[in-house]
Parts: structure tokens; sequence; C-alpha cells
């Protein structure tokens, strides 16, 4: 194991399961595509819930101060805000690209069972309205609800995430000179803990791999 490998262990043992899923909220509010559902980190984060839950439930019987118990409430609120607003961000790009992500098995496996279940449901959905109310009243070759036409050779009307936008980074570690484009004309040297602005597409490697975060 590589030396920044033993680092980047050392720092997430070192960090919390709240700091993580900040971290994981923050990377998908800034991310223009849906990331990879972190499992463990979710199921730990609702096993952190349920524990403060039966926390204050014993404090109410046991007459514990209540500055402590505000506490308690405190993080528990903050934990659960949280985690309902890293899951409500997922549906919303769910639903947002729902077409996409429907018809690409390499985004549906980046998603839990349940979104997964989501996503095909609004597609399903989606399909059955615009078939009803748009889609059958239209000539034979202009009735296709990803293409304008017969004509078309890609599904020109799914809409898809736009992963040349630009977006704030932090570099969580010294990456060194790094490649921003496929032809090696844009290289820039990734320093430890500095900010940088770059197209979220030449990142995206860096990003799903846990050596920048966005901001």
């Amino acid at each position: 194991m590589s030396s920044w490998d033993d680092d980047e262990s050392a720092a997430e043992a070192a960090t919390t399961d709240v700091e993580l899923l900040k971290r994981a909220w923050r990377n998908e509010k800034a991310a223009p595509e849906i990331l990879r559902f972190d499992s463990l980190l979710v199921s730990r984060v609702r096993e952190q819930i349920q524990l403060l839950e039966e926390t204050l439930d014993d404090f109410a019987d046991s007459g514990v101060d209540d500055l402590v118990v505000s506490l308690y409430q405190m993080d528990l609120d903050r934990t659960l805000f949280l985690l309902r607003s890293y899951l409500r961000l997922r549906l919303q790009k769910i639903e947002k690209y729902t077409m996409h992500i429907s018809r690409s098995d390499g985004i549906l496996s980046q998603l839990s069972p349940q979104e997964r279940r989501f996503a095909k449901s609004c597609a399903e959905i989606m399909e059955k309205h615009l078939e009803q109310s748009v889609l059958s009243k239209l000539p034979y070759g202009y009735d296709s609800v990803t293409r304008q036409s017969l004509s078309s050779t890609e599904d020109d009307m799914v809409p898809e995430p736009q992963l040349d936008t630009f977006v704030f980074c932090k570099t969580k570690s010294d990456v060194g000179a790094f490649q921003l484009d496929d032809i090696g004309e844009e290289v820039v040297d990734l320093v430890a803990d500095d900010l940088y602005v770059l197209r979220y597409k030449s990142i995206k490697g860096l990003v799903e791999g846990g050596r920048i975060d966005l901001i």
C-alpha cells in the first residue's frame, strides 16, 4: 500500500460518520451527475440516528439535565437533516434525468435498490404520460419518447447531465501534475488543500476516488 493510501486511511478513520456524510452531501450537491450511493455510510448513520433516539428516550425517563438533552437533540437534528438532504438531492437528480438514468446499467448500478426502483417507476410513468398526452397524436416517425424522429441516430430527446460544467473543488492530498484533457495540452499541478475551479468532466475520476472534494 502506498504512503498516500496509508495517510488517506488514517484520515478516514479519524473522521466521524457525520463529517463523511457532510462531505458526501457537498459532493452530491455540487456534482452535475448523480454519484455512487454510499450504502455503508448511510447504514452507519441510520444506526447512529437510532442510537441517539433511544438515548433521548432513556433521558426522558431518568431526569437528565436539560442542557445535556438539548445537546443530544441538536446532534440528532443535525444528522437527520444531513441524511434527508443527501437523499433528497439524489431523488431530485433521478427525477431530472429519469430517462438517461433508467437506460444506463452503469448508472443504475450506482444507485441504492430503493433508488433503482424509483428511477424505473419514474421512467415508466413518464413514458405512459407522454404516450397518452402527446406521442399518440403525432405522425409515425415522430412518436418516440427518446428521439426526435426515425432519422435520429441517438437519443436526442433525453436530457443528460452537463459534465463540462465548471465546479469549485479542493484537493485532499498532493495529486501532482494532472492532465485535464485527452491530448495533454492542459496540465495543472494539484496541491493538497488548494482550491480550484475546473471542469467536472476532467476531475470526475478524482472525485469518485475520493482525492478531491467538491465545494
